[in-house]
């Protein structure tokens, strides 16, 4: 199979023998270009890393068949998934030609499409404060591996939906942490549930992955302290129902110390009532014959003036 690139002004065509390769198999590229010319080869893993590079020339007809390599058992570096081919002109102001093959487990007795799919994966808190800053990631794999490139150009349609049901862009504002992994530290202005929509593109494949956080009126570290403060205050004021307890407990024995006593003084002025009675009921009758006695004197003094006279 032969695929023309679309530069109708250059000359360079390229193929294989298979599109789906085993351990063990050899990667043959051939095609044609300008005669006597450099080409560069490329091989890039799943991951856009490039495995293998190398030159070489032309036949004087412009035609090539290259041994590229002998695909390896399978490794970390050699990984099973979908390989892209690279050929390069160095005489046609850069023209190139670029073609996908498949490295499985086995060729046999299946068909295996050629194809290229991206995985997105965003993560992000659950809750967040308003006017708090908080941390997107965002990973982006093909066939396992991570794989990106500017997040500019691989995120540019990312987007938030915002609580008040407006749109707005954030592919500018991604760093990368790794190749295939990238952050975007995020302030929300109002509160309500605000929705992340990634958008990857790469090699003509796109990839969607949305997650949703809740915004609050302020987080759960700040929720957990007032809860502690609450607890201690709490505390405070049992500690103090405490106290007063058993103050009241004191001044109910007090209260009792002194009912006996008021009943004592009670007793005691009751009894001093009945001896004053007593008094007075002797007192009288003292009292009565010094009266009568005095009476009968008063009345004999008078008898005798009156015979003086």
């Amino acid at each position: 199979m032969i695929i023309p690139i679309s530069d109708s002004y250059s000359e360079l065509f390229m193929s294989t023998t298979n599109q789906v390769y085993s351990e063990g198999q050899p990667l043959f590229v051939y095609g044609k270009g300008q005669p006597n010319e450099t080409l560069i080869i490329r091989l890039f893993s799943p991951d856009d890393t490039i495995v293998k590079f190398d030159q070489f020339t032309t036949s004087s007809d412009g035609s090539f068949d290259y041994l590229l390599l002998t695909w390896p058992s399978s490794t970390s570096n050699f990984p099973f998934g979908t390989y892209t081919i690279e050929v390069i002109s160095t005489d046609q102001k850069g023209a190139s030609q670029k073609l996908d093959v498949k490295f499985t487990s086995t060729t046999d007795l299946i068909s295996v499409p050629v194809e290229r799919h991206i995985l997105t994966s965003v993560f992000a808190p659950e809750t967040a404060a308003i006017n708090t800053s908080f941390r997107i990631f965002v990973q982006t794999t093909s066939d396992g591996l991570l794989i990106g490139d500017d997040p500019k150009d691989l995120l540019e349609t990312t987007h938030i939906h915002l609580p008040s049901g407006k749109v707005e862009t954030i592919s500018n504002a991604f760093s990368t942490l790794h190749q295939g992994l990238y952050y975007l530290d995020y302030i929300p202005q109002e509160e309500g549930t605000y929705v992340f929509h990634v958008v990857s593109f790469n090699q003509g494949t796109i990839s969607h992955a949305s997650v949703a956080t809740n915004v609050l009126s302020q987080d759960l570290g700040g929720i957990s302290n007032q809860i502690i403060e609450l607890n201690s205050v709490l505390k405070e004021t049992s500690d103090e129902l405490d106290t007063l307890k058993s103050e009241i407990e004191g001044f109910g024995s007090t209260l009792e110390s002194a009912s006996t006593n008021i009943d004592a003084s009670v007793t005691s002025v009751s009894n001093s009532v009945l001896n004053i009675e007593e008094a007075s009921s002797q007192l009288n009758s003292l009292f009565f014959p010094i009266v009568a006695s005095i009476g009968i004197i008063v009345a004999l003094q008078i008898t005798i003036l009156a015979r003086r006279r």
